[in-house]
Order: C-alpha cells, then structure tokens, then sequence
C-alpha cells in the first residue's frame, strides 16, 4: 500500500475521477485524481455531511448554516434550499433526482433536482441519520425521537418502529429488502421490508456507528472497541477488540476482508479475527473512507495546525460486490440501493 497525496477533505468520487470533500471550515473542495486543486466553493458554516454526486454531476450537500446546496461539475452554485435548522445528514439521491435528507429542525426533506420543496415530514427529534433508498423507491431513516422511519417517494408514512434510543447512524438495505441499522440503546436491528422485527442483537456499548454488508453477506458495524461480524440470521460470527474506539462505518473488500479506523487515525484491513492484512498510520482523527473502481482508498481526517486532510492509498483491492459495501452504499455516496437482478 503507498500513500499516494495527502490534500484536505471527505469524500465522494465522480466517474471522471474528481473528489469532492466538505470541510468543518465551511468548503466544499473539488480535487483531481492526481491531488490538484481543481475548485472551492465557499459554503455559510460547517459542512459535517458527506456530499452526494447525482446522474449530470451535480454535487448536493448539507450545511450548518441550515441550508441544503447543489453545485455544479464547475463549482458554481446551482440553487440552495433553506431549512429550519442544521443539515448534517448527507443525503441520498432517487432515482428520479429527488434529494432526501433530514435536518435538526425535526424535518425530513424531500428536495426537486431543480431545488424546490417536493414535501417534508415532521417526526419528534432532530434528524442527523443519513438516508437510504431501496430498489422500490422507498426511504429509510432514523431519528432522535426513538423511531426508525419508511416512507414512500411521495411521503406518506409505510410504517415505523420503536427503538430505546436516538438513531444517529444511517442505515443499509439487504437485496431481500432486510433493514439494518444501530440505535444509542446499545442494539443492532434487522428489520423486514414491511418494518416487523427480525431480529436484534444487543452490541454491549452505546452504538452510533452505520452497519454494512461485506462480500458473503456479513454485517459489520463498529461498537465503541470492538468489530462486529454478525450472520444475516443475527447470530454472531465473531467479534474483535482493540485498545481505540472505532470511529467510523467500516468499509467491506471483495476479497472478504474489511478495513475500519480507529480513534488515533490507525487504518486497519482485517482479513480475519486477528489476521491483519495491512495498516496505516494517517495523522489526526480520520473518517469514513471510500474505494474507487482503481481500488484507491480516500479517507478524510483532521490534523492540528493543518486543518482536513484527504489520504489517498493503493489498496490495490476492489469493493465488496455487496448490497451495500460501504457507508452511502457506493463512491458517489447516493445512499440508494442497486436494483435486484432479474435472475434472483
């Protein structure tokens, strides 16, 4: 594995190769796949959410100035959208175009790709859970009122369910239209398409992190120290332990293995329970990484004295050729399913 370059940033990758970031310092960045600068858009406040590349390019993204932006391929603005309050749930694009997100006004959004409130839904606490949208169009959601939320495209409410905490982490859909998700009440949820529990795993720490689904159908999820292997039938596979915390979603390899961060910024790829395949010391407090189709791995992170800082590494290994691999469910971070071959 060799570092490539080091640039500030978070990142969602366009098929041209350009990565865009966000920054606590309020920039959206473009950089091209050799490490140049190519743009900077100067949003309002905090940029926390990751942002989400749609069909023409166009890069969207919330801010703490409590608005919602769509910039085009060149970084100009194209329109923003005005809500109540925080925006740091990143957002998932439909098929359609249609922009979904939540916000700490309580409010989940429904935005036209031409920026117009399509509708919202009220729901009893902040929303900073980043959206998924399965094969049929349907969104998936959690907020701090306890209750994890499906939705239909046009907004009407499909069903809910009750959980013991605030629902922080973002969740991943299985092709059988299995929910998964974590809630601060220290549990791992699998849900049926129709919203009926399946099963639920108590993870034995405050669970904020997103689950996703490696290569054979595991489930990881990160709780507090410790790596979670769990079966599609909730039954555990194996677990792991370290001395750090466990900062970000993990991130599932076709090769099996999985890559996670840990709270010094130590980047590990695991092929087993103890196995190390590699790791990579990235100074500062790293975040959630993502793998291009040339198996490039781009983590962002915080250094002090430097600001964000976007690694970029050789895996030479591509991602999981799962439902849902990664924390947005692909590179461009659409937070959207892929739709279920027609011979499954």
């Amino acid at each position: 594995m060799v570092v490539r370059w080091a640039c500030d940033g978070a990142p969602a990758l366009a098929p041209d190769g350009t990565i865009y970031l966000g920054t606590f310092g309020g920039q959206l960045w473009a950089i091209n796949p050799d490490g140049s600068r190519k743009w900077i858009f100067r949003a309002g406040r905090e940029i926390k959410s990751s942002p989400a590349i749609g069909n023409h390019g166009t890069i969207y993204f919330g801010c703490r100035d409590r608005h919602f932006y769509a910039v085009t391929p060149e970084g100009k603005k194209k329109w923003q959208f005005k809500t109540g309050a925080w925006v740091d749930s990143s957002a998932a694009i439909g098929a359609d175009g249609t922009l979904y997100f939540g916000s700490w006004d309580t409010n989940f959004y429904a935005v036209s790709p031409a920026g117009e409130k399509r509708w919202h839904f009220p729901t009893g606490g902040p929303i900073v859970c980043s959206p998924a949208i399965d094969a049929s169009g349907r969104i998936h959601f959690g907020s701090h009122d306890r209750t994890f939320y499906c939705l239909a495209a046009e907004g009407t409410k499909l069903w809910e369910f009750a959980t013991r905490g605030s629902i922080i982490s973002s969740p991943a859909l299985d092709q059988d239209g299995t929910v998964y998700f974590t809630s601060v009440d220290g549990s791992c949820y699998a849900l049926t398409a129709e919203g009926a529990l399946k099963w639920r795993l108590k993870t034995g720490g405050i669970t904020e992190s997103s689950p996703v689904i490696g290569q054979d159908g595991t489930i990881y999820v990160g709780v507090n120290h410790k790596l979670m292997a769990v079966q599609p039938d909730g039954k555990m596979k194996w677990e792991q332990s370290y001395s750090e915390p466990i900062v970000a979603p993990p991130l599932a390899f076709a090769d099996g293995s999985v890559c996670f961060l840990s709270g010094s910024g130590m980047l590990i790829n695991l092929a087993v329970p103890h196995q190390f395949k590699w790791q990579r010391y990235m100074a500062g407090h790293t975040s959630i990484p993502v793998v291009g189709p040339d198996g490039i791995l781009y983590a962002g992170g915080h250094v002090l004295n430097q600001g964000q800082v976007l690694y970029a590494l050789e895996t030479k290994a591509p991602v999981a050729e799962s439902p849902w691999p990664t924390f947005r469910a692909d590179a461009q971070n659409t937070g959207r399913a892929k739709p279920k071959p027609e011979n499954q």
